[in-house]
Parts: structure tokens; C-alpha cells; sequence
């Protein structure tokens, strides 16, 4: 009987053959569609907005038809896609090629998670939030640059930084590598213990052939 029970009160993982996508319209899914494609945990409705370039009111109106249906679920950060929601994704194409500018090993002694929490939700310089992966491997912080065409992801693993560009159109390489720097800098300013004598300046690599 108690299994039983269990059984009952655990609602069962939606499969394909249940999902009704009738009340979907092919703009709803392709919503959904960049979202998974860019693989976020969490984003916010202005990151999306200016991800997939809708108007405000249109990406309202499908935010809360998505919500209803129980494809996209409220969260204290933003929004993210339910288990049901990630059923309507189809299957990924080629992922956008990334152009890597910085790599640098962090500090031990520095708490990435004040790092994150220091720069998640901001905006830097022409950066404007989108939101955030987080998987087994680390936790990716996104920003989109919309004016000038290109994305910054910046990975953080352990204690180690890799930030990357996506760039979009016609988007500036060079604005790109500016904003890559300008955040870098702010993650090294967020650092609030200090140094311990004798302790070994972490490297940094730039990337400066875009050739």
C-alpha cells in the first residue's frame, strides 16, 4: 500500500506522448527553442528579449501563455524551462561557433561564489544580462551586447575563468574583446581576500589573433 501511495502522490515524468502542444504557436516554441539551445539554467525576460528579438508586449504574452501551460516556471532569478518545456526543443543544430579571449587560472584563495554573486544579474558597460548555465562541469554567466552583435559567456570551473564572444551578424570583434577585458577586470576586483606571501600570480592568456 505505501508503495502505492507514493506512486500516487509522485507526479510522473512527462514523456513525449502527452505533450500537448496544441495551444503552442511555432513562436512559442522557437522561444523555448533558444533557450535550451543556449543550454540556460536561469534567464531573465530582458536577457531573452534581447536573445530571440521579440517586442516586450509580443514576449510578454508568450512568457505568460508558457507560464499557464507549464512550459516556463518562475524563479527568484528570472525564469527557466520546465521539464515539460524542454520536450517541445527540437533537436540542436550547429552550435554558434564562440571566439575565445581570455583564459586565466583564478586565485585559491578567492570564493568564486562571492565572485558570481557579485556579477550575476549586473550589467557591465555595454554588457546586459541574460542569464545563467550551471551543469556538472561549472557555471557559465551570459551576457548580449545588442547593439554591437555579439554575446559574452564567461565560464567559471573550480578556480579556473574562460571568457568567450559569440559574435552575431555583423557584430564587432574588437567591441567584443573590449567587453570580454572590461569584465575580467571586474572579476578581479571582486577579489576580497588578500594575497598570501609568496603565493604564485595565477597566469593569464590572451587571445589576440582573430586572423
Amino acid at each position: 500500500m505505501t508503495a502505492t501511495r507514493e506512486s500516487e502522490s509522485t507526479p510522473p515524468f512527462p514523456t513525449i506522448e502527452d505533450l500537448d502542444e496544441s495551444n503552442l504557436t511555432a513562436r512559442d516554441t522557437d522561444v523555448i527553442q533558444a533557450v535550451v539551445e543556449e543550454g540556460l539554467t536561469v534567464f531573465t525576460f530582458d536577457g531573452l528579449k534581447r536573445l530571440v528579438g521579440l517586442h516586450q508586449e509580443k514576449l510578454s504574452r508568450i512568457i505568460d501563455r508558457l507560464e499557464e501551460e507549464g512550459f516556463v516556471e518562475k524563479v527568484p532569478e528570472g525564469y527557466k524551462i520546465t521539464a515539460r518545456g524542454s520536450l517541445v526543443a527540437r533537436p540542436m543544430g550547429l552550435a554558434q561557433p564562440t571566439l575565445p579571449i581570455v583564459q586565466s587560472l583564478l586565485p585559491r584563495d578567492v570564493d568564486v561564489e562571492s565572485i558570481l554573486s557579485q556579477l550575476k544579474g549586473r550589467w557591465f558597460g555595454k554588457l546586459r544580462w541574460l542569464g545563467y548555465a550551471k551543469n556538472d562541469d561549472g557555471i557559465v554567466l551570459k551576457w548580449i551586447a545588442e547593439e554591437d552583435g555579439f554575446q559574452i559567456d564567461a565560464k567559471f570551473t573550480d578556480n579556473y575563468l574562460s571568457i568567450d564572444a559569440k559574435i552575431v551578424g555583423t557584430g564587432e570583434t574588437s567591441e567584443a574583446v573590449k567587453a570580454a577585458h572590461l569584465l575580467l577586470g571586474h572579476v578581479s576586483r571582486s577579489y576580497n581576500t588578500p594575497r598570501r606571501r609568496g603565493h604564485m600570480v595565477s597566469p593569464v592568456v590572451f587571445y589576440t589573433d582573430f586572423a
